[in-house]
């Protein structure tokens, strides 16, 4: 495997993948496939998996029984390392892959539907890219098609995908088009969204590492889990040669209205990026948009009680606030109140320890995942409401990693992007304590000066008196007298 190259955004165009057929493969690829039911279909992918040009030796598959009845058998036509996994506790797709990539062996994670038949090459284009480097999950393709009449022995001695299927009168899926309008997602600003779960290839190490699906999210589990990867830091390779066909039309064919209301929920909650599904006014959400942390350590409680209060009133209300400081330190054995060198401390906690926008804790993480954006700042610069929104808004024109605010007494505020710092921590070397190096490379670093984020007050429109008003002190009468005269003097 080569070094991995600090790729900017999600441009992987220094990555160059092995020409299909003229390599030789090293990394298991263990293929996960969730089923529940669906024998007659789930005969056929793996029919098309029996047909792969990946090594044998280098291939298992995994077919995760989620409660089928009758329970799934494996058919005369399968890959030679094929197994069936029971799941024995809970249900739902999420919940079969996690069970899956546990059993897995491979030191790839390949997911992939129990409704897919997949080209000959679709294992290996999707695993070529993983020999180059290690932090990219790739996405084959997929066209949906009706289930015509066939039998696992025709898909087997089938070339290509063509003499199968109508691929002429197939439906393409959605992603295609964003993958071509993107640039094959190298301009993508958020690629995840086309990594939509039938089939995608990733190194099981980064599965892992990002905690698996969600099994307590019953739709759109795959478009969340893609998010959570994309705040890891990966990148998002397509191949156009890891083709395949889903044998019928998907949910939102059938019933689009309720397809998107089911997963609105959950997408809202836990893709804080989705802003269009956060529109609703004093809402609390799983996932907030922006962490803010303080270091309160030797701060007065006054100071502490200021700048929390400044955080949680600026325009942009999803946020939640971190207070960073020793709280390990204090403990319930008897003490003097008054007298005790952890007061301020303690008073600290006692304040806000019942408020679920604020946490406490000893030592802040590398990153704020699955959080998109962490502000980091002196606790004594209180922020302003606008600051918050006008520095999102400034990174988010040209997907900066990190803004930093350069103040006036030579201290300095950052706003830092999660993905980005999700990058800089997978390719930095152990122990590294500066990632600002790397994330100059991969999203851009920029200096600002306050003043747009900290905007002077207005100061008062000022108040114009006008000169007073000179009354003659001559009487009316004398007043139309003179008045009447000068009108009738000869000119």
């Amino acid at each position: 495997m080569n070094a991995r190259p600090a790729l900017t955004q999600n441009d992987y165009s220094p990555v160059a993948a092995p020409q299909l057929g003229a390599w030789s493969p090293a990394l298991s690829v263990s293929v996960v496939i969730p089923a529940h039911g669906g024998q007659d279909k789930l005969d056929l992918t793996l029919a098309a998996l029996a047909t792969q040009t990946y090594p044998d030796h280098l291939m298992e598959v995994l077919v995760v029984d989620d409660g089928s009845e009758p329970p799934i058998r494996l058919p005369e036509i399968r890959p030679v390392n094929t197994r069936v996994v029971r799941v024995r506790d809970g249900w739902g797709i999420s919940n079969a892959v996690n069970t899956g990539a546990k059993a897995a062996d491979g030191e790839i994670i390949q997911r992939l539907d129990s409704d897919m038949v997949a080209c000959r090459e679709h294992i290996e284009a999707l695993a070529r890219w993983h020999h180059e480097t290690d932090y990219l999950v790739t996405i084959g393709m997929k066209k949906f098609v009706d289930t015509p009449p066939l039998t696992p022995r025709q898909v087997f001695q089938a070339g290509h995908l063509g003499e199968l299927f109508k691929l002429d009168e197939a439906v393409s899926s959605s992603t295609e088009a964003t993958i071509a309008k993107t640039d094959g997602l190298r301009k993508s600003r958020n690629p995840y969204h086309v990594c939509t779960g039938p089939t995608f290839a990733l190194p099981r190490e980064v599965f892992h590492a990002v905690g698996g699906l969600d099994p307590t999210v019953a739709r759109g589990e795959d478009t969340e889990f893609s998010y959570r990867l994309a705040m890891h830091g990966v990148v998002f390779v397509p191949d156009m040669d890891a083709q395949a066909v889903h044998l019928g039309l998907p949910a939102q064919h059938r019933d689009r209205e309720r397809a998107v209301r089911a997963v609105e929920p959950y997408l809202a909650h836990r893709i804080p990026l989705r802003r269009d599904l956060r529109k609703d006014r004093g809402r609390r959400w799983l996932v907030p948009y922006v962490e803010i942390v303080l270091d309160v350590t030797d701060t007065s409680e006054s100071v502490v009680r200021e700048a929390v209060a400044a955080a949680l009133d600026g325009k942009l209300q999803d946020v939640v606030v971190t207070l960073v400081g020793p709280w390990s330190r204090l403990n319930d054995a008897r003490r003097s109140v008054l007298s005790d060198p952890c007061f301020e401390l303690r008073l600290i906690r006692d304040l806000f320890a019942h408020d679920d926008r604020i946490r406490l804790i000893d030592e802040a993480a590398p990153t704020p995942a699955p959080v998109p954006f962490r502000y980091r700042g002196p606790v004594d610069v209180p922020l302003h409401r606008v600051t918050l929104e006008r520095m999102i808004e400034s990174v988010q024109k040209d997907l900066t990693g990190v803004l930093i605010v350069d103040l006036p007494d030579g201290r300095a505020t950052r706003l830092e992007r999660t993905s980005a710092l999700g990058r800089a921590v997978l390719l930095a070397d152990p122990g590294a304590a500066d990632l600002d190096d790397i994330i100059a490379v991969t999203h851009g670093v920029r200096h600002e000066s306050p003043d747009r984020y900290w905007p002077a007050p207005k100061q008062p429109e000022p108040v114009t008196i006008p000169a007073p008003v000179t009354v003659s002190a001559e009487p009316p009468e004398k007043t139309l007298l003179r008045r009447l005269k000068s009108a009738l003097r000869p000119n």
